[in-house]
């Protein structure tokens, strides 16, 4: 079974309510919702005006009225949402007028539908940038136990590949955090390893990766991946982690041998940790080019319910299976 069989499967076992802010705006999002319910994969919860959404579906030539409609604008639960919001975002000290303003974005809404269980994931980023899709799930929604950054990560699946992950890797972060701190990059590497258990069934072994391998190099560079690698183990002893390791010594065994002999990882990582957002974002991408791989993300982690953010690039089957990923993560 492929990861694609395996994300899509797990989502139509699951059959979550997911929650489409941008119902009402794009052609692309409508039609994916559309594909989404129609495989069975999840329930598309489709949050706008309902004129907005007729138009949208008219203009992508699909039927919704069969799909679950939600208008953000006029729905009887506004005020308690309000209330809601003032209660855990109280440093704020707005007016309930103020808040009742906020939840006109329709993000927002879907935030706090997450926060109160009406819905179980939201997908959104096709027509909105990455900060205001994620700000309102930050805000309401929080993040998970024992993190406290939100990151990305990417499943690469790479075709005829025989190095340490058989073709099937997570690079991390390559999509939110531009210079983590130690801290940071440890969160990271956990919630990376997290979302490769629940989502593809991975058995995560994560390496650090670094231009220098156990002591080659030193540098502040290098001593911020060394101590992200002991906060990681010391938080969570149950992941196989090691570090620094650089790329051909993480992922290709007789590199790893020679470079880093007795690591329990090197030569054998399926779990790829870069450094900073400059090399994770570049190296995907050239994986991806050069491979013609399979680059499935960014999947965002971290939050305390599954929040997913779309390229705004996004075709209609990669929302689809975006809205897939977020049901299966739920």
């Amino acid at each position: 079974m492929n990861v694609i069989e395996k994300i899509v499967n797990k989502a139509k076992e699951r059959k979550k309510r997911i929650a489409i802010p941008e119902a009402g705006m794009d052609t692309r999002v409508i039609q994916a919702a559309r594909k989404t319910a129609d495989q069975g994969w999840a329930n598309p919860i489709l949050i706008g005006r309902p004129s907005d959404i007729q138009k949208v579906a008219q203009e992508a030539g699909v039927n919704v009225s069969d799909l679950a409609q939600v208008d953000h604008t006029t729905d009887p639960r506004l005020g308690d949402f309000a209330d809601e919001y003032n209660v855990i975002r109280r440093k704020e000290n707005l007016t309930k007028e103020q808040a009742l303003e906020l939840f006109k974005d329709p993000f927002y809404f879907a935030a706090m539908l997450l926060h109160k269980n009406y819905v179980d994931g939201i997908c959104g980023g096709a027509a909105t940038a990455t900060a205001d899709v994620l700000r309102p799930s930050i805000k309401i929604v929080g993040m998970k136990p024992g993190i406290k950054t939100v990151s990305s990560c990417f499943i690469m699946v790479v075709p005829n590949c025989v190095l340490g992950g058989d073709g099937v890797y997570i690079f991390a972060d390559c999509a939110v955090l531009p210079d983590p701190t130690p801290e940071q990059l440890a969160d990271i590497a956990i919630a990376s390893a997290d979302t490769a258990k629940t989502l593809i069934d991975f058995d995560p072994r994560i390496a650090m990766l670094s231009f220098s391998t156990k002591g080659s190099a030193e540098h502040p560079m290098v001593d911020k991946v060394r101590k992200a690698t002991a906060l990681v183990r010391e938080r969570r002893p149950d992941l196989p982690v090691d570090g620094e390791l650089q790329a051909d010594a993480a992922i290709v065994e007789s590199v790893g041998k020679r470079k880093a002999p007795g690591s329990p990882i090197a030569g054998k990582a399926n779990v790829l940790i870069f450094p900073d957002l400059n090399s994770a974002n570049i190296g995907y991408k050239l994986v991806q080019r050069f491979t013609n791989c399979d680059a499935l993300g960014p999947i965002i982690q971290g939050l305390a319910q599954p929040v997913n953010d779309l390229s705004r690039g996004a075709s209609v089957d990669e929302i689809a299976i975006t809205n897939a990923m977020v049901a299966a993560l739920a």
